[in-house]
C-alpha cells in the first residue's frame, strides 16, 4: 500500500503533520524517543503535557509540535511487556488504533510512529511489528483521510522486522 511506508531515522526529524510519541503515562518526558521528543520540542510541550493529567496504557493524547517540524504530538503510553499474559497485545494494538483516531479526528494526514514500546519496555520486536503493521493496515483501508504513514526506526533490525511483518500481511490480504 502507497500509504504506508517504513524507514530507518530519527523520528524527531520528521516531515509529518503529527508525531507519534512513545510515552510514558504521566507524559513528563523520559527517555528513548520520549525524552528525545520533548528536548527536540521545547519546555513548552513539557507544559502542555502538565496539563493534561497524564495518559492511560493504550490510550493517546495530542499536543501542539512546539519546535519540531511535525505540527502536532500525538503521545501514547505503550504497554511494559511482562511475558504476554497481561494484556500487552491488545494494549499495544490499541496504541496504534487510538493515535490513528485522534490524527483523523484533527484533520491530520500524515503521521509518523516509532516502534511502540520494543526499546526499554522490552516488547518483542517482531511481535510488535506484527501488531503494527495490521493496525495501521487495516485502519487505512476503511479510513481515506490519513493520506501517508510512516513507520521510523531507530536501527536496521527494527526496519527487518516490520518490513517482514508487512510482506507477511500483504501476503495474508492478498
Amino acid at each position: 500500500m502507497e500509504r504506508f511506508s517504513i524507514i530507518k531515522g530519527d523520528i524527531v526529524k520528521a516531515k509529518t503533520d503529527a508525531i507519534v510519541n512513545a510515552a510514558n503515562t504521566s507524559l513528563l518526558g523520559g527517555g528513548g524517543v520520549d525524552g528525545a521528543i520533548h528536548r527536540a520540542a521545547g519546555k513548552e510541550l513539557l507544559a502542555e503535557c502538565e496539563t493534561l493529567g497524564g495518559c492511560k496504557t493504550g490510550e493517546a493524547k495530542i499536543t501542539k509540535g512546539y519546535k519540531l517540524k511535525a505540527k502536532f504530538v500525538i503521545h501514547t503510553p505503550g504497554p511494559i511487556w511482562r511475558g504476554g499474559k497481561w494484556d500487552e497485545e491488545s494494549l499495544l494494538a490499541n496504541c496504534y488504533q487510538n493515535s490513528l483516531q485522534l490524527a483523523e479526528q484533527y484533520d491530520i494526514q500524515t503521521i509518523a510512529f516509532p516502534s511502540i514500546s520494543t526499546g526499554v519496555y522490552r516488547f518483542p520486536v517482531g511481535l510488535a511489528a506484527e501488531i503494527a503493521v495490521r493496525e495501521i493496515m487495516s485502519y487505512l483501508e476503511v479510513h481515506p483521510k490519513i493520506q501517508n504513514v510512516v513507520m521510523v526506526c531507530f536501527d536496521d533490525d527494527t526496519k527487518l522486522a516490520y518490513q517482514n511483518a508487512l510482506e507477511q500481511y500483504q501476503k495474508a490480504h492478498t
